[in-house]
């Protein structure tokens, strides 16, 4: 008898919250970004709760906004997460690494380090860079334009691929008597030639037990969409529409036939900002109160870089301008339009659309009870929507705890979530086949 659907959730931990200005409320503590301590309570708390991963990212150059609250987290994410892993023992862990910024070998090195050190629970984030200061940290002028950065990626993902798969699994041997390490005859040379890369391989660390690190992919303009399509085995989408999050996600499922995969090899998870209330009234009023604590200036940089548009000059309680002719974006296509559709679709002011955006950034944000909340999640998880959620809690951790303890009961009695692992990897959480070594079994 086949197992019922159940959802995967994951939580995005970034700092102490999502909502723009969590580090102003009297309910969190700033200096906790720089406290490793911090992150890993958080972790062991997913566990406790059977998530089935914790997801950190990154950025690699100082936020023009940063005057008026963090955005990302402030440690490197692969360091941060090999401490979480030392403290956790069946959750995921991802982690962000750039294909614009960094090069395959030491990419595919990095994550499978990760992924050996948390005994098969590694995933990577691939994203191709929206914020286009990153491009003077390395020594370039200009960011790369978002189509080739996307022809990048592909070479990218072909390379990290063939140096993962460079050690079949029993090539690490360790033969005392016989005085042989390794089987020498499995461990391959990738040869990997492209217009961008050349990578001899192989790589210097054995196969996991999980065969490969979780492919994971954040981008969701055209060019995002395919490559998802090809290489991804979860996606982070940004979805405030279930329309929207349907059309995504049959797009995308349709698409992988063409590279022979099956729907079932990729989770697609949009991100959800629950906000939970034992009362609907209790939620909108929380919602209320977090967001007095805005500093417009804050999202008007967000959105100025976005849309390639100083937004300080309009109004604040005036309408949304149009959004620029889409040929003009070079950052995160996808995550701009996101925004522009919502300021169309519900008409609001700049104001509005700033306290509309400041839980999420564009993704889901939801206040209601428990059940209404429940009820949210199963409608999008049961009307082919989505997999399963990236949980994006205002503030951490009380949100989080909240949410834990009065949203994630019902989810289970439902049978909509597990209530233990069944497996040790990330990929036997997200049911995903360990990937055919190409050198051999």
């Amino acid at each position: 008898m086949t197992s019922p659907r159940q959802m995967h959730l994951n939580l995005f931990i970034q700092g102490i919250g999502h909502h723009e200005a969590a580090w102003r409320h009297p309910a969190t503590d700033p200096y906790n970004m720089l406290d490793i301590g911090y992150y890993q309570r958080l972790a062991q708390q997913a566990e406790r709760a059977k998530l089935d991963s914790v997801f950190i990212a990154d950025a690699l150059a100082i936020n023009p906004n940063i005057e008026f609250g963090p955005f990302n987290n402030f440690f490197e994410p692969f360091t941060m997460l090999a401490a979480v892993a030392a403290v956790t023992e069946r959750i995921g862990v991802i982690g962000t690494a750039s294909t614009t910024y960094g090069e395959p070998y030491e990419v595919a090195r990095k994550v499978a380090s990760l992924d050996l050190v948390s005994k098969g629970r590694a995933g990577w984030n691939i994203v191709t860079s929206a914020n286009q200061d990153a491009a003077f940290n390395f020594g370039r002028e200009t960011h790369l334009e978002h189509t080739k950065r996307y022809e990048r990626a592909d070479e990218f993902l072909e390379a990290v691929t063939a140096l993962w798969d460079s050690w079949e699994p029993d090539a690490l041997i360790a033969d005392r008597n016989a005085g042989r390490f390794v089987d020498r005859s499995k461990i391959h040379a990738v040869n990997h030639h492209s217009p961008q890369f050349s990578v001899r391989g192989p790589i210097d660390i054995p196969r996991s037990m999980q065969g490969q690190p979780v492919r994971v992919q954040a981008g969701s303009s055209e060019e995002g969409r395919e490559f998802a399509a090809k290489f991804a085995e979860a996606i982070y989408t940004a979805q405030n529409n279930l329309a929207d999050a349907q059309e995504f996600y049959s797009d995308v499922k349709t698409r992988m036939q063409q590279y022979g995969r099956q729907p079932h090899q990729v989770a697609i998870l949009p991100g959800l900002a629950p906000i939970v209330g034992r009362t609907k009234d209790e939620a909108i009023d929380r919602q209320r109160e977090l967001n007095e604590h805005i500093i417009p200036e804050y999202s008007l940089h967000q959105l100025s870089q976005s849309w390639n548009t100083d937004l300080f000059q309009y109004d604040l309680d005036g309408p949304v301008p149009p959004l620029p002719p889409r040929e003009t974006l070079n950052g995160g296509k996808s995550r701009a339009e996101v925004f522009a559709a919502l300021a169309e679709r519900e008409q609001l002011t700049i104001r509005q659309l700033i306290d509309r955006i400041a839980f999420a950034r564009g993704h889901g944000t939801f206040a209601g009870t428990p059940t209404e909340i429940a009820d949210h999640m199963e409608m999008w998880f049961t009307s082919g929507a989505c997999d399963g959620f990236n949980l994006l809690m205002p503030l951490l951790p009380d949100d989080f705890t909240t949410f834990i303890d009065l949203v994630l009961p019902e989810l289970q009695r439902r049978g909509l979530f597990r209530t233990d692992y069944s497996g040790t990897t990330l990929r036997s959480h997200l049911g995903l086949d360990e990937p055919i070594n190409r050198f051999g079994n």
